[in-house]
């Protein structure tokens, strides 16, 4: 199949997930990623995507990451990471416990236990956080909560992954200059964000002004280029730039493209003049409505869809792990809500509503736990095909466990009582 066929499907299933969302009720999350299931396993969708739509996926995610983060306040960001501590580490621990010690009841080996462990330790921020926006809830301070310690989290988890994995594949031991180089890249990258935001973008502001070259910097002049023409454009082009940086340090591209869009203040925005028959234009607004679309409606959801297709079903292998695999899921579904949500509600002082919509927040399991399947079962062969697969149901069970327990949790989720420190 052409790859462009290919994308000709999925957006196509876009289309009817959208309507399936529309008529159940249902956040289009959940459809997108159960469309993606389907399609693959009926011979719609081929069982490895084309390198184009994998990229274009990733583009995806990237965007979408981007634009919650330019809705986000930065202050709100940053005293949200002040609460979030707790939350992080909770949240990050007891799921790496509970799934080394369940696959080494199954399995019995240690590197086995330690890579299961590991893919079920990081939370998909990205899911939760359109599965929250779908609900309107991507504003509340539980959403900066989950935000912010999903952050933290990957920190944590790829410090753990770039010390643990070279030892569980006997090419390396546990050394402090390998955890200091770990832990110095996370602080170097976002110091790095933090000069971007607060002296690049608005360096004809302040003491830069005075430097040469950077002082004639702005990102309001860029943004105003052809009265406005290139705005999105040149915020989509940050969005990249910053994912990119954040790769070359060890991160998702998409923790990248999300600090791109808390560093993108509203005042960059204010560029028109007098003698321009528009002034009363805002584009701040005109550019987010733009990347919404980009981001919700049809670049965005190829990523879901392609995330949904990794469900390949072997049925005979699928009604042997069934069992493992639902005790696993059980165990971190348990101990992943009441970790977060504890917590939330005793290190980060959210009100109880807001504590479980934390805890319900942090079960998805997406970018991190593939990639660390894919260096146990495809890369070393360390994982058995049985463990592999088990990993793979609890995944897109807890994946499907978000949107559901989101949505479900509103009617109970008071957003007035949330924003309380009690």
């Amino acid at each position: 199949m052409h790859d462009i066929a290919v994308l000709a499907v999925i957006w196509t299933t876009v289309f009817v997930a959208s309507y399936l969302a529309h008529k159940t009720r249902l956040t289009p999350v959940l459809w997108y990623l159960f469309c993606g299931a389907i399609l693959v396993n009926v011979g719609f969708l081929p069982e490895v995507l084309p390198v184009f739509i994998v990229d274009f996926a990733e583009l995806g995610i990237i965007i979408i990451m981007f634009a919650l983060g330019f809705e986000e306040n930065t202050a709100n960001f940053l005293q949200g990471i002040k609460r979030s501590w707790g939350i992080a580490f909770f949240g990050a621990i007891t799921p790496f416990v509970i799934g080394y010690v369940v696959a080494d009841i199954y399995w019995d080996d240690t590197n086995t236990s330690l890579f299961c462990g590991l893919a079920m330790m990081a939370t998909a921020v990205s899911l939760t956080m359109v599965s929250l926006k779908s609900e309107g809830l991507n504003n509340t301070p539980a959403a900066t909560g989950i935000m912010t310690s999903a952050v933290l989290d990957d920190i944590a988890s790829l410090a753990l992954v770039a010390i643990l994995v070279p030892i569980a594949i006997g090419e390396a031991s546990v050394s402090l200059e390998g955890i200091l180089l770990v832990l110095g890249k996370a602080v170097a990258f976002f110091a790095i964000v933090t000069v971007i935001g607060g002296w690049l973008f608005p360096a004809s502001q302040g003491f830069t002004q005075k430097i040469p070259f950077l002082g004639k910097l702005n990102l309001r002049e860029v943004l105003a280029m052809a009265k406005g023409e290139y705005t999105v454009l040149s915020l989509l082009l940050i969005a990249v730039l910053v994912g990119l940086l954040a790769h070359e340090f060890g991160f998702h591209p998409a923790v990248g493209a999300y600090m791109a869009g808390l560093i993108i203040h509203r005042e960059y925005f204010n560029f028109h003049n007098d003698e321009d028959k528009d002034t009363d234009k805002d584009y701040y607004q005109q550019a987010r409505e733009i990347i919404d679309n980009v981001a919700f409606s049809w670049i965005g959801p190829v990523f879901f869809v392609a995330l949904g297709s990794k469900l390949l079903f072997d049925l005979e292998t699928f009604v042997s792990v069934l069992p493992e695999a639902l005790i696993l899921f059980v165990a971190l579904f348990i101990g992943q809500v009441l970790s977060a949500a504890l917590a939330a509600r005793y290190t980060g002082y959210f009100d109880w509503p807001a504590s479980w919509m934390i805890g319900f927040g942090m079960l998805g399991r997406a970018e991190l736990a593939f990639v660390v399947m894919d260096i146990a079962y495809v890369q070393h062969h360390i994982m058995s095909v049985e463990a592999f697969y088990t990993l793979m149901l609890v995944t897109f069970m807890l994946n499907l466990s978000v949107p559901l327990t989101i949505s479900w949790h509103k009617r109970h989720f008071k957003m007035e009582n949330s924003s309380e420190i009690v």
